[in-house]
């Protein structure tokens, strides 16, 4: 059983995944991680996919069902959570009023003088009590999907948080200027046709280096056949 401290193992993760599938609800206490909560015990309704999310493991705390990671909360101690049994009252007995007392000729005594009483004390008084902000439900990490230009190289890579989605991978100019056209910032538009520029300028004069390489070699297949 994992300390307080330290969150679940694999090992208790596994365990109330079981559990989960065998109708049972295992309950944890939030470690200090967990923030103002530390120390209150909930139970886990759900593992959702740790690939998704790092807070995977859903527990129900009073009315509401969050998601909190394996360090956020570890295996409750047996009997955590239990409420003490309430006294029972006591039954109330009726008092029954005392018949008035008949005196003759009896003096009054006088009642005797209660001196006033001064209680002193050296209890300090209890501090105030800072109130328990509510827990906010943690969303889903962001996002990130970069268009890169490098090389004469389009790419595309994805991210959520730090966990990375698809690594980058050569995309059409094609494509990548589709890409772009969603953006309207006219900063990025300029450099992509600066890019392109330099693309087709490069293309043309290997195409045209090319051509008179062409050539020359056709010239020289024409000497070969008029020798023959």
């Amino acid at each position: 059983m994992g300390a307080a401290g330290q969150g679940l193992s694999t090992d208790e993760v596994q365990n109330i995944r079981e559990s989960l599938a065998a109708g049972r609800k295992p309950k944890v206490v939030f470690t200090a991680s967990a923030g103002q909560i530390a120390g209150q015990v909930g139970q886990v309704v759900e593992l959702t996919d740790p690939a998704v999310s790092d807070e995977f493991v859903v527990v129900r705390f009073g009315r509401d069902e969050l998601p909190f990671s394996p360090t956020d909360v570890a295996v409750a101690p047996r009997g955590a959570g239990r409420k003490a049994a309430e006294p029972q009252p006591e039954p109330q007995v009726e008092a029954v009023p005392a018949e008035p007392e008949f005196v003759l000729d009896r003096p009054r005594e006088p009642a005797p003088r209660e001196e006033p009483k001064v209680e002193t004390t050296d209890a300090k008084p209890a501090p105030a009590r800072r109130p328990v902000k509510a827990v906010k439900p943690k969303g889903p990490a962001g996002l990130t999907v970069t268009l890169a230009y490098a090389d004469g190289e389009w790419t595309v890579a994805a991210q959520q948080g730090s966990k990375s989605l698809a690594k980058p991978y050569v995309v059409k100019p094609a494509e990548a200027l589709r890409m772009v056209a969603l953006v309207d910032v006219p900063g990025v538009h300029e450099a992509v046709e600066q890019i392109m520029g330099a693309e087709r300028a490069e293309a043309e004069q290997q195409a045209e280096k090319l051509r008179a390489e062409l050539a020359e070699i056709e010239a020289r297949l024409a000497e070969l056949r008029e020798a023959r």
